[in-house]
């Protein structure tokens, strides 16, 4: 599969050589610290037998260390001249696929199921992902960019029934969101939604000198292990996830205020406090202050109403 391949090292050079035009726009920062590339490979514990989503493979320097560890690397690339290259550079790896897209706009789900070099069970005949439930679920590692981190994050999310792990690396803050408990600075909504969805950790610290270019923040990377089912129980996803927007959308408001003022609730003021005594939850608190479990009562209640 092109093991003993060595990839040339990433450099101001190589990238002028080969006409690649780093862009901001892209969030373009390239992982080069071999030690770190190692311990991201070390963290997403991979066997041979399994398919992992690589988004953002820019110079090919993680994807070559995954594809010598499993059977098949899907590295999804948006910039067109960075796939002209790991094309020619990645060549001899025949477990290698590299895809020219735009990671937001793939079915992630159609997209597994339908590899034929991967086992599926067919369980209907349906025109959708839905065909297939797969004899064993996918990893995804990734570099994300920064500036659409939590867009990425949530679409992975929607694929989670095809995912067992989600290793990216992350901006050092968002990480900290992502594992942040409640009565933090950190605690949010992002980090009820990583929760309820995932067991979250944080496994390497990166300092912003492993990129090239430099970014003007350190880095670290996360290990989302997707749960089988969702942390707490609730009726309403849709509903629930709405409790928890309006609880953050302004920090500083209280629970009576911010529910009973957002336009996604409709709800009154009387109904609110009535719902808050029912849940045991005191008006005056702020969304910070709340855990999954209580935010999940919440929604149950007004669900119910």
């Amino acid at each position: 599969m092109g093991e003993n391949i060595t990839l040339p090292k990433v450099t101001k050079e190589f990238l002028r050589e080969h006409g690649i035009r780093i862009k901001k726009r892209l969030g373009q920062n390239f992982l080069i610290d071999e030690g770190i590339l190692n311990r991201i490979v070390e963290v997403a514990n991979l066997s041979k037998d399994d398919i992992v989503i690589e988004i953002g493979p820019g110079m090919g320097t993680l994807t070559k260390k995954l594809a010598e560890k499993v059977k098949k690397v899907l590295a999804i690339e948006i910039d067109e001249n960075l796939v002209k290259l790991l094309k020619e550079t990645l060549k001899s790896y025949s477990n290698i696929e590299i895809i020219h897209a735009d990671i937001l706009k793939i079915n992630l789900k159609r997209l597994v199921t339908q590899l034929s070099s991967y086992p599926v069970i067919q369980l209907k005949e349906q025109a959708n992902w839905q065909t297939g439930k797969l004899a064993n679920k996918v990893k995804v590692v990734a570099n994300l960019p920064y500036y659409i981190t939590t867009p990425i994050i949530i679409h992975l999310l929607k694929a989670r029934e095809i995912l067992s792990n989600i290793v990216i690396m992350v901006q050092k803050e968002v990480g900290r969101r992502m594992v942040a408990k409640p009565r933090t600075k950190d605690y949010g909504a992002l980090s009820l939604l990583v929760q309820y969805y995932t067991r979250p950790q944080i496994t390497v610290k990166v300092p912003r000198s492993a990129f090239l270019p430099e970014p003007e923040v350190d880095s670290c990377v996360v290990d989302l292990e997707v749960r089988e089912k969702p942390a707490v129980e609730v009726k309403d996803e849709e509903l629930f996830f709405k409790v928890v927007r309006a609880a953050f959308e302004q920090r500083r408001k209280t629970l009576k205020n911010a529910l009973s003022q957002t336009k996604d609730l409709r709800l009154s003021k009387k109904k609110v406090l009535e719902i808050l005594e029912k849940a045991d939850v005191k008006p005056l608190r702020r969304g910070e202050t709340l855990s999954l479990e209580e935010f999940a009562r919440l929604s149950n209640l007004i669900a119910g109403e």
